[in-house]
This record gives C-alpha cells, structure tokens and sequence, in this order.
C-alpha cells in the first residue's frame, strides 16, 4: 500500500546529505552496523549512530534481527512503497526540502553510474558489463494517463521484489530509477511576445 511521506520532519530528516549517503550504503551493499557505515563514509560510529536512530525515528531504517554478534547492532532499510506529495499540495518549505532532497539523490545516482561504467570496462566484468539497460523515450499522454504509467510501471518493480531467501545465486542488486515529466512549455517567440506587449498597451 503506498504511503505518503507529507510529515515535514520526516522529509527534513531525509533530507539530510549524511542520511541519503547511507540510506544508498545500506540500499546496494544490505544491513550494516554503524561502525561499517562511518568506515564506508568517513565519519565517525557517533555521528552514524545519531543519523541511524533520527532514520529509524520516522521508519525509514530498522535493527536487522539475527545480524548482531554481542554488542553489535545491524540496521536495514525498511521496504515499502513510499511517495512524496504533489508538488501542487507542497507548501513553499516543504518545496526547498523537496529540492534538496532530489539535487543530492540525482547527484548520488549518476556517481553510482560513473562508478559502474568503469568498473565493467574490463573482460573481468563479465556478463554484467552488458546487462544493464538504458532507455530514453517520449509519450504523448494525458495526466491520468501518465498516473496508469506510473502504476503499471510500481507493479512491474513489485513482480520482481522478492525475500533473501528466494534470491537465486548470482543475483545482484539492481537499482532502478523512473523520472518521467511533460516537456516545458515553450516561450513565445520574441515578435510574438512584442506584439502582446503592443496590443497590452493600445488597449490599456
């Protein structure tokens, strides 16, 4: 069932550059301890331990039961099928967050991609250096039409979602990313914009 994240506090909390780092460490590499994430991201476990328990405040992470060994505590993403409210019901703040949150995801996702492209530039790359796709397409749709799109699209993810335990071996993690948006509404041509302005003033 999806659920929309329009608490303020919790986007703010997912907001945070450190977070989105780790939220990705835990998405392509699985459950880690604090330690291993300040290792993997330069920081220290105090810092790790703050940004883990403020995600798992708003249910974004979660322990990993049957990881720890003693003391030791895994953290997990936790699934789910979580959306953003429409830009139209944003309210101005929730807008700048919004922005944030997406200028460092976008900016994180293309790094993982350049890493991949030099990673599969080898022969040792094997099968998987040419078994990711890559797609750019246009459609003309109608916004009830793009909506169908986009849940056609949730159910194909989910047909393929499955547990640890299903997961045949030689399987990896794969990311997938959809970004579709209609294309911006041209400006008028400037002797058509002069002649507005002209006609604007005649009848003023």
């Amino acid at each position: 069932m999806p659920q929309e994240l329009n608490d303020l506090r919790a986007l703010k909390a997912l907001a945070q550059p450190r977070r989105q780092q780790m939220l990705q460490h835990l998405t392509v590499h699985g459950p880690a301890t604090s330690a291993t994430l300040a290792r993997a991201l330069g920081l220290n476990t105090g810092a790790t331990s703050y940004h883990l328990r403020e995600l798992a405040r708003y249910g974004f992470v979660e322990g990993a039961p049957g990881s720890g060994h003693g003391r030791e505590r895994w953290w997990r993403l936790v699934p789910g099928d979580r959306r953003f409210p429409p830009r139209s019901r944003q309210s101005a703040e929730t807008r700048l967050v919004m922005d944030e949150l997406n200028h460092h995801a976008y900016a994180a996702d293309l790094e993982l991609f350049e890493r991949l492209q030099q990673e599969t530039g080898g022969a040792e790359a094997g099968e998987w250096a040419d078994a990711f796709p890559y797609s750019r397409g246009t459609m003309r749709l109608t916004v009830p039409e793009l909506r169908e799109f986009f849940e056609e699209y949730i159910a194909l993810l989910n047909r393929y979602k499955r547990s640890d335990a299903d997961t045949p071996p030689g399987a990896r993690t794969v990311l997938t990313r959809f970004l579709a948006f209609p294309t911006p509404t041209p400006a008028p041509a400037p002797d058509e914009a002069a002649a507005d302005n002209r006609k604007e003033t005649e009848t003023s």
